[in-house]
């Protein structure tokens, strides 16, 4: 029969080891369920954030509802870049420049991060119900301020008969 030295050492590497395994596999699973827990904060706090600023168009009659020229023509490529974004805005001068009349804008979410919104109006013809008549689709666009990834959107369609 073989000696038995040193055997007991070795199961207690091996109990140290998948112990050690065992306690990773759980600081993963923390970490994982952390970082989801803040993605969906963001993602709640960005909707809140456009919804608030929609509103704000909802508010408006119809004829109010568009984005300053001037302040369009000094957009960035991240605004020109959104799929919601068309050279043929809905735009006129705005004076006094409010803030549903800015394309672009940074503002502090109630989790008090920083969001850029971008707002993008553009005419739309629907092919019925409306009788042909334009509507106005406004879309709010919530990005991270140091990101150009969108985080939150939302889309409202205006009209002037409803």
């Amino acid at each position: 029969m073989q000696s038995q030295r040193g055997f007991a050492l070795i199961e207690l590497l091996a109990a140290i080891v998948m112990i050690n395994i065992g306690i990773l596999a759980i600081l993963l699973t923390l970490n994982s369920g952390q970082v989801t827990l803040r993605r969906s904060a963001e993602l709640s706090t960005a909707s809140v954030v456009a919804d608030k600023h929609m509103e704000r168009f909802r508010a408006l009659q119809y004829s109010a509802i568009y984005l300053d020229t001037t302040s369009l023509g000094g957009t960035d490529a991240t605004y020109q870049g959104d799929t919601a974004y068309s050279a043929t805005q809905v735009s006129q001068a705005c004076s006094p420049l409010t803030v549903q009349c800015r394309p672009s804008q940074t503002v502090t979410g109630p989790d008090g991060r920083t969001y850029r919104i971008d707002t993008y109006i553009v005419f739309k013809t629907p092919t019925g119900g409306a009788g042909g008549d334009p509507v106005k689709q406004a879309t709010v666009v919530v990005r991270r301020s140091t990101g150009s990834a969108a985080v939150a959107r939302t889309v409202s369609i205006f009209g002037e008969k409803f």
